[in-house]
């Protein structure tokens, strides 16, 4: 007891940590400010731009799956044919000055755990904060995923996952095995293509395109799917992965000419390639690897928030767990335009949680 009182001492208060400035974090941010109350933003990445600072300088802005402006200050001008790190980076810089967000970065954080008077810990290598609620917006880039088949550790060429894509210059001339149905790995196989030796697609599933418009009712049902497997405490899917591919003219392009081929997923990786289960065979001097990432949420793993399903079971953005945490970017609201409205949910019940304690407190 004696330790937990020095322990409490050495924290700073703060009504809510927010983990991540990602769009997710910045408008969580925004309606904190919005709502008066205290706060701080910890981001791990070096400088503003979310997960997007990472992509590769290939991904235009012209060529984006969907960026929704933020709460309060809309993205206007963005010239297409610039990397989409770039248009992306500046504008959450520009937000994060207009609105005065004051993110500390670049912040670590290690645990959350539980504190002492019902509060929480949040450990980082900037120092400890005491919090009375959580808003986790730590989004997937940080866990690529990578699938583990036979033989993959005996391959001789190179092997790099979506997150370390460099671009197609680095694949001139070689021949490089695609594995994954998402619209990354369309994208790599239309840019690798032009440059590489041979190019082959390889997905567990037979891709599904969609042709036309997505409006509002389609994007409602696919949310509704990938916020029913969080309600069941299972790992999120993205909501793109429920709505099919979009079939654009560069897409179908690739189709006409024979890129976007698809095969079934191989049986082994060789040192030199794969081979599937009737015996043919790909050489390859490059796998790469576009399946896609998972929440980066080892950090709450101490509050043990985890179903046995795998994921944590959310309603709206709370886990059901505990109801001091908030996921947003987690499930149904890891799209853009559902970063944001889930921000400001979150900050409501945050209010109303906040409020509960003051009235119940002995010094009210």
């Amino acid at each position: 007891m004696v330790r937990d009182a020095a322990q409490a001492a050495a924290d700073v208060d703060v009504d809510v940590v927010v983990i991540g400035a990602g769009q997710a974090g910045l408008s969580s941010a925004y309606h904190l400010t919005r709502a008066g109350l205290g706060h701080v933003v910890l981001d791990h990445a070096p400088r503003p731009g979310g997960a997007w600072q990472f992509r590769w300088p290939s991904l235009t802005y012209g060529k984006v799956h969907g960026m929704h402006a933020l709460p309060g200050m809309e993205l206007t001008g963005a010239d297409p044919l610039r990397p989409s790190s770039e248009v992306v980076g500046e504008y959450f810089a520009a937000y994060e000055d207009r609105f005065d967000l004051r993110v500390r970065r670049p912040v670590d954080v290690s645990a959350v755990r539980e504190g002492v008077d019902g509060r929480l810990r949040v450990e980082s290598a900037d120092g400890v904060w005491s919090a009375r609620a959580l808003i986790n917006a730590t989004g997937t880039w940080d866990r690529p995923f990578w699938p583990r088949y036979p033989g993959q550790e005996t391959f001789r060429g190179r092997q790099l996952h979506t997150a370390d894509y460099p671009g197609p210059r680095a694949f001139a001339g070689a021949r490089v095995i695609v594995v994954g149905g998402g619209t990354s790995a369309v994208q790599h196989l239309l840019e690798v293509s032009e440059v590489a030796a041979a190019t082959t697609w390889v997905t567990r599933r037979p891709p599904v395109f969609r042709d036309g418009s997505f409006g509002e009712a389609e994007g409602r049902a696919a949310v509704a799917l990938v916020d029913d497997r969080v309600r069941r405490g299972l790992p999120p899917q993205s909501v793109v992965s429920v709505t099919g591919l979009p079939l654009n003219e560069a897409v179908r392009a690739g189709l006409d000419s024979g890129v976007l081929d698809r095969r079934p997923v191989f049986d082994r990786i060789t040192p030199t390639g794969a081979v599937w289960a009737d015996g043919s065979r790909v050489e390859a001097d490059v796998i790469l690897w576009a399946t896609g990432f998972r929440a980066a949420v080892d950090h709450l793993a101490p509050l043990r928030l985890r179903e046995p399903g795998g994921g944590i079971r959310v309603e709206g953005t709370r886990a059901v767990r505990d109801e001091r945490i908030h996921l947003v970017g987690y499930g149904p609201s890891a799209s853009t335009i559902g970063a944001n409205r889930a921000g400001g949910a979150a900050v409501r019940e945050i209010r109303r949680l906040l409020a509960r304690e003051r009235v119940g407190s002995p010094a009210a």
